[in-house]
């Protein structure tokens, strides 16, 4: 399988370079390209610099990643949604077949993974016929110094033969727990909201402040938001954007 590996925490990411590393054990031919900033919370946002008012031309310049010799990366100046979709249209030689986006500082989960650049990259690549993964960390809100990436990377790992069997366009998001093991990822629903969420709120001088705030009371049972709180990976199939006959107007 012709691998895209991405995410959207930037090309220095150790995530990165650990799903890099283990797309690469499984056998797949990879191609790394990932923003050359972090991109957090971009969703599917089409950004690059030189799109907008410029001259049209995107910066890409060649990297080394850690222990991924002869391994193709690429540092973009653009959100990982326009990454995607150039790798689509064969910016970084074939098309993939399967994009893998992470492995992500932080969880994704509930109906706030519109707002994911990670998942943005994944539901973009579907969108344009490839089979895609998000996969994030759950590292809560103060990061530890050292995350446990191969964790989310063997958890993944799992899931690859699984993934590339689906039809085109199929999207898994993928969230793990930060530990140094843990079980097998269960199917998940999305939840409204995760244990934490982003609160805005007004300051004295107009501007308007973002802030990560923790959820009290309980999570709805069969939720990624509750599985991934007592410990399981969650694994959720999404569906890209469709319209909706149901709809009478």
């Amino acid at each position: 399988m012709r691998a895209l590996v991405t995410n959207d925490d930037g090309i220095g990411s150790p995530g990165l370079a650990a799903l890099a590393r283990g797309a690469v054990a499984h056998g797949w031919t990879v191609v790394v390209a990932a923003p050359a900033e972090e991109a957090s919370g971009t969703s599917a946002g089409l950004w690059a610099a030189g799109t907008a008012g410029g001259d049209g031309r995107v910066a890409v310049e060649r990297r080394e990643l850690p222990d991924l010799p002869g391994v193709p990366a690429h540092a973009v100046a653009a959100h990982p949604a326009f990454i995607a979709l150039a790798a689509a249209q064969g910016a970084f030689g074939e098309p993939p077949e399967v994009v893998l986006s992470g492995v992500n500082r932080g969880a994704n989960i509930g109906r706030a993974v519109l707002h994911s650049g990670t998942v943005g990259a994944a539901l973009t690549a579907s969108l344009n016929g490839a089979r895609a993964l998000a996969v994030s960390l759950d590292v809560g809100l103060e990061p530890p110094p050292e995350p446990h990436w191969d964790t989310a990377v063997t958890v993944a790992a799992a899931l690859f033969d699984r993934l590339a069997a689906l039809p085109g366009a199929a999207v898994l998001n993928l969230n793990v727990p930060d530990r140094p093991e843990v079980g097998a990822p269960r199917r998940a629903g999305l939840a409204e909201f995760g244990s934490v969420r982003s609160r805005i709120s007004g300051d004295d001088d107009g501007g308007i402040s973002l802030a990560a705030v923790v959820v009290e009371g309980e999570l709805p049972p069969g939720s990624d938001a509750r599985l991934l709180a007592e410990g399981h990976p969650t694994v959720t199939a999404l569906r890209s954007v469709a319209e909706d006959p149901g709809v009478e107007f």
